[in-house]
């Protein structure tokens, strides 16, 4: 085995690249320490903290990271109790939160307590779904039109060819198919069980193709042609549905928004009117809510989920309305891709943080979703009761600059 200053003097000298170090290694944990080192002589600084963790590396190089060095720390807060009345939670849950903003938790906190005071949130999955959606390539706009045609006349051999793959996920749809010149777009349309399932959906609709290009001489040019949609804002997702598709709803009593809110229901109303419906349509956002990631983004930091897919959990709709003198208030959350087993489910830290609301494992997705529309219906309450208060500044004055 070669010796460590000599693999570190190599890579400075650029003869050896960083996947590289594992094959004259006993061990990961041998290779993650020249590559911090290495890292430390490059930048000439101290990775002391990035050195610091728990987590056992060698299983994490399994699903989880390539050439790691440490790992990265983020403060940890819990908001609670949530009073949630779901179909999967049901009870009162404490929510783990990872992040760096000052007055987020605070906030998520406030939120939690006036849910509470009014009875707690009802909250309901409306929707169930995970998708791919690949490109495929005709000689003609004739034949592209016979591939749309062939999609639509045999779904239930794609299906079939789909579903030797996985024992969890199932074909469900394919469903639009959208013709562009010789190019055809289907949107496979699957539910996965307690995995997010994006590589299970992948998976599946490669073996689905190879179906489809057999029959029909099609040519594919990509697995993914974007038309999923994977980790973008899209209307489609917005309308459609991706991931869990969620909603969350409380009536607050005139009083309690009065006491706890510092404001009225109409105020609410109109803030929510000028800034998250009009406000968002002038600027053209597929957002109607005021701050749907920064809970999504707390929540999905702490538990492991694919930090990515919070571009898509930031879709959604806040409603307000008086009704006889109190608040209704609802999230709608269209597009929530969320796991409790597999993906960075596993890692130690996110365990336990999915542990804290018993939703780790098998047959906790659902009860998950629920508490994290609960969490979302929470801080954005606080957010607009803030606005319409006055003391947004203040607080991030206050808790945001210490």
């Amino acid at each position: 085995m070669a010796g460590k200053e000599e693999i570190i003097q190599k890579l400075l000298d650029g003869n050896m690249k960083l996947h590289e170090i594992d094959r004259y290694t006993e061990n990961v944990v041998d290779a993650l320490e020249i590559r911090r080192e290495f890292a430390e002589k490059l930048s000439n600084t101290s990775l002391e903290h990035v050195s610091r963790y728990s987590l056992d590396m060698g299983e994490a190089m399994k699903r989880n990271i390539e050439n790691p060095i440490g790992t990265v720390q983020i403060p940890l807060g819990l908001a609670g109790p949530l009073k949630i009345l779901g179909e999967h939670a049901d009870g009162e849950f404490y929510v783990p939160l990872a992040t760096s903003e000052g007055a987020l938790v605070a906030s998520i906190n406030r939120g939690c307590s006036v849910i509470k005071a009014s009875g707690g949130t009802t909250v309901r999955i409306v929707g169930d779904k995970m998708t791919r959606a690949p490109v495929i390539k005709a000689e003609s706009v004739a034949q592209a039109v016979e591939v749309k045609k062939w999609i639509e006349s045999n779904f239930k051999e794609l299906k079939k060819a789909a579903e030797v793959t996985t024992r969890h996920g199932r074909l469900v749809k394919i469903d639009p198919v959208v013709v562009v010149g010789k190019y055809v777009y289907p949107r496979f349309v699957f539910t996965t069980g307690d995995s997010m399932g994006m590589n299970m959906v992948t998976i599946a609709t490669e073996a689905a193709l190879n179906l489809l290009t057999h029959k029909t001489g099609a040519h594919i040019i990509a697995l993914s042609g974007n038309f999923c949609v994977d980790k973008k804002p899209s209307a489609l997702n917005l309308i459609e549905g991706r991931g869990k598709t969620l909603v969350a709803e409380v009536l607050i009593p005139r009083e309690i928004v009065e006491k706890k809110l510092k404001t009225t229901p109409e105020a609410v109303v109109e803030v929510n009117t000028a800034k998250n419906l009009i406000g968002s349509a002038i600027a053209g956002s597929m957002g109607f809510n005021a701050q749907y990631a920064n809970i999504i983004g707390a929540v999905f930091l702490a538990t492991g989920q694919d930090e990515a897919h919070i571009v898509e959990g930031s879709l959604g709709i806040t409603t307000a309305e008086a009704v006889d003198g109190d608040l209704y208030f609802s999230v709608t959350l269209p597009d929530v891709p969320v796991a409790t087993i597999g993906g960075g489910t596993r890692l130690e830290t996110a365990r336990e943080c999915l542990e804290i609301m018993d939703a780790y494992g098998s047959g906790k997705v659902g009860k998950f979703s629920e508490i994290l529309a609960g969490a979302v219906l929470a801080g954005e309450l606080s957010l607009m009761g803030a606005l319409a208060a006055g003391h947004l500044a203040r607080a991030h004055k206050e808790l945001g600059r210490g």
